[in-house]
Formats: C-alpha cells, structure tokens, sequence
C-alpha cells in the first residue's frame, strides 16, 4: 500500500464524528522531497488519494525564514501567496493552512483531529496540568491564532523538546483546539489514539461524567414548525433553512475555532422577535446560528448543510463543556482569539468549501 492509500484510510478512520466535525481536522504524509496534506474546507473522511494536495517541501521552508508583516491580515495573505507557490502542479484544492505544522513535523504521518474526549481536557481550565499528569512526554501549547504565528510557534517548540528529548513529540495537544498525533507508521498513529482516548475515558468516568450528551426529548413536530415559522419571520429571511433537536446545555461562549465558524460564538437566546435579533445582529456582527426556545435548539442556515453543521458543532460544544468539569470547568476562548477566527479569510474559505 503506498503512503498515499495509507493515509486516505487513516483519513477515513479519523474522520468520523468521534474525532471531527464538519471540515474539521487535517492529515498529512510525507517523504523527502514532497509533503501531501488535506485540502482546506474539505472533510476527512471524504478524501481520495487524488484530492490530497502535494507540495514541494524546499519550497514549504522558505516560509521558516520570511518576515512577516505584524499586520496579521497582511501577514496571513502573505503566507498564502508563499503556500500556493509551493503547490506542485496538477493538484487540486487549496493545502489546509496547517501544512507547515505537519512539516515540521519529520514523522511520516500526521492526524490532526479535535476529539471532545480531547477537547474536554484542551478546553478546560485545568487541562495544562492533566496533561502534564496523563502524557507527561506530549507538547502542550496553550492557545495560539491558527495559521502562520501557530505553525511557527509549534515550529519553535517542536525544537526544544528535540533538543531536550533527542526525538520529536509523537503527541501535540493545542488549548482550544485538538491534538496531533505523529508516527511512522499507520499502526503508530492508532495505538497513540487508542492509548490517549482510553486515559481521558477512565479520566471521565472516575469523575462520574458521562462521555454522551444530555439531550431532552424532540418537541412534537407541530410545535417545531410554528417555532421555525417564528425563526424566520424574526430574521426577515423565509428562506433560511433551520433544523432542531431537543433541548440541551447550549455552551455560552467560544470553545474552539470549529465552534466559531460552524455555529457562532454565541446563542440567541429566548424566542426570536425582529427586534431580539436585531440588536443580537448589532452586538455580536452577524446573523444568529442557533436559538434556543421552547424546549428545543434550532440550527440556522442559508442552507440545510449549514443549519444541520450548526446544531452539531453547538452539540459538540456543549458535550466538551460538560466534559470539561471533571477538569475545572471550561475555559472560554478570549475575545482577541474570537474575533481573529470571526475575521480570518482563511476560515471564510472553509466555511464556504463546506
């Protein structure tokens, strides 16, 4: 089986809803000369050997001596400009923005993905200190804007633990965000997620938390339609598409990047009035993705995909917060780290390859 065909299937293991949602995650391959990884926008466990996007690593490293702008809009079209130069030709797609964290990276393969067994521990306030406990040899990076300033930062830490260790981390757990599991060999990658997995399970279980959601019943299907007729007058768009589940524990801030760009930083909560909308609109800067009323929540979108992705990263969210108690609780990302994802034209891309 070739290095491409492995990682496909890897690709495909790991691109269930355990480990991501939506376009979520990322996974890569490599040999001397030519660095594959996953396309932006894309789904993992949608991907062929074809659609894997190939780069040519001498061209990938001039980026590890570039000045960049301070600006971080200049500085991310910049970076943009030198990944597309990169790109061998003949491949399709856009290379995920973390392609230069895989590379510095000299194992074989690499599965990027945001478990929320994992996230419950990267996104609580303890989680630093568990992680030092549980995987004392894993790099633990607390938060960094995705992109440039995170692949050089992890460039940087990579380096120190090689110097300390005399090997690189086969484990690299990100606050807020996920974890990178490197081996190389398929075999090494599964026993790393197997090994990590079963740790946090026990973790949870010993705290009495459940690893499942707390979903209340579905209210009656009458009752969900007056609410989605009030949802969309209440917008002044009837032709948005809104899905529902029953009622949960909506997280009330900013838990991940995925969070922010499938279902928003922040609910609407109550039901919806033009006028509760409006100043939503007014305060936060954009249309509400998901309501909360009547004993439902309701995922809202310009389509059915985008409704449905909304009600399943707010339910994944609510999931690592419940997670995160048996850690401290949850830590919120901060306003300067929400607001970079809200305007990051890299996650505008993703959001509309989904």
């Amino acid at each position: 089986m070739s290095i491409l065909q492995t990682i496909t299937k890897l690709s495909h293991e790991f691109g269930t809803s355990d480990y991501v949602r939506g376009g979520g995650g990322n996974t890569s391959c490599k040999d001397e000369f030519t660095l594959w990884v996953k396309p932006s926008g894309t789904t993992l466990s949608g991907l062929t050997s074809e659609t894997f996007v190939a780069l040519d690593k001498a061209k990938l490293s001039e980026l590890y001596t570039i000045e960049p702008p301070t600006d971080s809009a200049a500085r991310e079209s910049l970076v943009k400009v030198k990944m597309e130069q990169s790109v061998l030709p003949g491949t399709p797609g856009r290379a995920s923005v973390e392609a230069p964290l895989h590379d510095s990276l000299k194992a074989r393969y690499v599965v990027h993905t945001h478990p929320f067994i994992v996230n419950g521990m990267t996104c609580s306030k303890n989680g630093k200190a568990v992680c030092n406990e549980l995987f004392p040899f894993a790099l633990w990076l607390d938060y960094i804007d995705p992109g440039y300033t995170l692949c050089m930062k992890v460039r940087e830490a990579i380096g120190i633990y090689n110097a300390r260790y005399g090997c690189e981390p086969s484990l690299i757990f990100l606050k807020n965000h996920g974890v990178f599991v490197a081996a190389d060999t398929p075999e090494g990658i599964r026993e790393l997620y197997t090994d990590m997995m079963t740790k946090l399970k026990l973790q949870y279980e010993k705290a009495g938390i459940s690893i499942a959601l707390e979903i209340d019943d579905k209210p009656q299907e009458q009752d969900l339609a007056a609410a989605e007729n009030v949802i969309c007058e209440a917008l002044q768009k009837p032709d948005f598409y809104v899905v529902a589940s029953g009622a949960f524990r909506v997280a009330a801030g900013p838990i991940s990047p995925d969070h922010i760009v499938y279902s928003k930083s922040y609910p609407l909560l109550g039901k919806p009035t033009p006028e509760l909308v409006s100043d939503f609109q007014n305060k936060h800067g954009y249309i509400p993705q998901l309501a909360v009323f009547d004993n439902a929540v309701f995922g809202i979108g310009e389509n059915v995909k985008k409704a449905m992705l909304a009600l399943e990263l707010a339910q994944d969210g609510a999931l690592v917060e419940q997670l995160a108690a048996a850690f401290g609780g949850i830590e919120y990302m901060t306003d300067a780290a929400r607001e970079f994802i809200e305007n990051w034209e890299v996650e505008s891309y993703r959001q509309k390859q989904m």
